[in-house]
């Protein structure tokens, strides 16, 4: 009983990242014992795949709460690099044409802008820079030009990989600015953290979901292996758990239930348009910079439906 309280005591005593560390840590542990447990099993298909997804995830879990617990502008940096690096990988897959160079180089540029937007926490410019400032700078540079042939497909390639990639993403950036709500333990980086916890265990869910029950497809065109049974599985799990990491936030029990339904909702979303746009480019994975994901892009697309929306239903019921 003294060991328990003991324990109790610690775990009131952390800070909101240090709990969601040790819950991560626990979750990965278990999913690494469970791989252990299923090599020993016997052969069986996909467990290699399972393997290297578990691998990578212990990486990325260190690395993002290394990004997360340190100063902030080391934070909003990070942030920036995955901008960068989503929009890299997009870019690469696109049909350029020479023309199109100069404003290529300007939607790199606007990296970096947004995010020092972020930093110094101008909200009108943030909100504003991308989708008007540089939707009207972009198509500019292609007339500047002089080439008319491929230049619409060019300009809205453009726009839409600056929109969902560095636009959409640059808010999980300001979030992280944000101050604490009066009356609760939540801020920013807590808000962050809830997010893409919730976002990042659909995905898993719906997965591991989709493998053991999965039947109907939902997208049989885009997304064959997402099926109406990993969805649903998904979505309810992950609400059921998020009720777990609700200190993280300002929400009663029902409003946890009830955002992290549409933050897996929208994230399933994403990773349906990104589904499409693999199709359309004729490839299985954005990249292999991660093994058993795929790219950075693979990994973050449905935070780039999930975090905007998030965002804006945090500031204008909990910050007004």
């Amino acid at each position: 009983v003294a060991t328990v309280s003991a324990l109790a005591a610690a775990w009131d005593g952390l800070s909101a990242v240090g709990r969601m560390a040790g819950i991560i840590l626990a979750l990965l542990v278990v999913a690494s014992v469970v791989v252990v447990l299923l090599r020993r099993a016997g052969p069986r298909p996909g467990l290699d795949e399972l393997a290297a997804r578990v691998r990578s995830w212990w990486v990325m879990a260190a690395v993002f709460f290394a990004a997360i617990a340190v100063d902030r502008r080391v934070s909003i940096v990070f942030f920036a690099l995955l901008s960068f690096w989503a929009l890299k990988e997009y870019v690469t897959l696109l049909p350029t044409r020479r023309a199109d160079h100069r404003a290529l180089l300007w939607s790199f540029l606007a990296v970096p802008l947004q995010y020092y937007w972020v930093a110094i926490k101008w909200y009108g410019m943030f909100i504003i820079f991308i989708p008007v400032y540089m939707f009207l700078l972009l198509p500019l540079q292609l007339v500047l030009i002089g080439i008319t042939s491929g230049f619409v497909a060019s300009a809205a390639q453009i726009q839409w990989g600056l929109m969902a990639f560095v636009f959409g993403l640059s808010h999980l950036g300001y979030l992280l600015t944000m101050p604490a709500i009066p009356g609760t333990g939540a801020d920013g980086r807590s808000l962050v953290l809830f997010v893409v916890f919730v976002t990042e265990m659909s995905d898993v869910l719906q997965y591991v979901w989709g493998k053991l029950l999965g039947r109907h497809r939902i997208l049989p065109t885009v997304s064959p292996h997402k099926t109406w049974e990993g969805f649903v599985g998904g979505v309810a799990t992950t609400a059921l758990l998020s009720l777990g990491v609700r200190f993280l936030t300002p929400f009663s029990v029902a409003e946890t239930v009830g955002v992290t339904l549409m933050v897996t909702v929208l994230g399933f979303c994403g990773g349906g348009v990104m589904s499409a746009v693999k199709r359309d480019f004729h490839v299985k994975d954005f990249g292999g910079l991660i093994p058993g994901h795929g790219g950075m892009l693979d990994r973050v697309d449905s935070l780039c439906y999930a975090v905007p929306v998030f965002f804006h239903y945090v500031r204008y019921f909990h910050y007004h």
